[in-house]
């Protein structure tokens, strides 16, 4: 049985533990609520945007734009978001894990990777992966110009024939508690459920061909900027609730030493008892 100053020296440690993890809690779910509401003020715009490009298209050659160019697949790129630091569970693994099941079944040698945050790049760096581009440390200023200057460097990379596709796989946020992986096609722009759509008559001022040249840029800023809203919230929802396990388990982990180190007190002040009791025995 350990000593009691070992036990008390581990029971000061983990009470020193549980207050980080405490105070790392509640600035994640500051920053999640942020972030939360950040996304929350964005999807309807996104998905009215997306809508919009979704009727237009069907009715527009697709020769107008090089975004809208259907080509042989030939080689990939794969945008792959996580963060730049880890203590947020399963966070990155999941996001990471699924990225590379789906890179080595085109293979690595025909995929051009986009990396953003730390861990994306230090993850695919060390497999020796192709990596195009990587964006870190710039997610406590997230902000729109961020999504602007990443969309601009993997449309180029699109337009110039470097990849015939361009795949972004990211956390989305459903709720505190759940973050669901997504792997979407970016590039090039394609539905392929124009035959179950609701087609509604309208009247488009001015033409569909200029509306597409106009909107078809800012669509894919704005999903760049939607696949960083929803992995910086699901990044810090799964941080708040891995620093609140940990500091339940900490909460644990000092009542089994404390029960531990009363133990070893209690058969301390036994061995003492009995050893004087023996002693005077002696004596007489």
């Amino acid at each position: 049985m350990a000593n009691l100053k070992d036990i008390r020296d581990r029971i000061k440690s983990v009470r020193s533990i549980q207050k980080v993890t405490k105070a790392m809690k509640m600035v994640a779910a500051a920053k999640m609520r942020k972030a939360q509401g950040r996304m929350e003020q964005a999807r309807p715009y996104t998905h009215r945007l997306t809508e919009v490009i979704h009727h237009l298209l069907p009715d527009v050659d697709r020769e107008l734009l090089p975004l809208l160019d259907i080509r042989e697949i030939q080689r990939v790129g794969y945008i792959v978001v996580a963060s730049d630091r880890g203590l947020a569970g399963s966070f990155n693994t999941n996001v990471l894990k699924k990225a590379q099941q789906e890179i080595d079944e085109i293979g690595k040698q025909n995929v051009d990777l986009f990396c953003i945050g730390k861990k994306t790049r230090d993850h695919f760096k060390r497999r020796d992966y192709n990596i195009i581009q990587s964006h870190i440390e710039f997610w406590n200023d997230l902000d729109f110009p961020h999504a602007m200057k990443m969309g601009e460097g993997i449309i180029s990379h699109f337009i110039n024939g470097e990849v015939d596709e361009i795949h972004v796989v990211y956390n989305e946020f459903v709720n505190v508690a759940t973050q669901s992986i997504q792997s979407e096609r970016l590039l090039p722009l394609e539905y392929g459920d124009e035959d179950t759509m609701t087609h509604i008559d309208r009247l488009y001022e001015p033409s569909k061909e200029k509306l597409v040249r106009s909107l078809i840029p800012r669509h894919l800023n704005i999903q760049m900027w939607k696949y960083l809203l929803e992995s910086y919230a699901s990044e810090q929802a799964a941080r708040m609730v891995a620093m609140e396990n940990a500091t339940d388990n900490a909460e644990d982990m000092i009542k089994d030493l404390s029960l531990e180190f009363n133990k070893a007190r209690q058969a301390s002040i036994t061995k003492e008892m009995l050893e004087i009791v023996s002693g005077a025995e002696a004596l007489k």
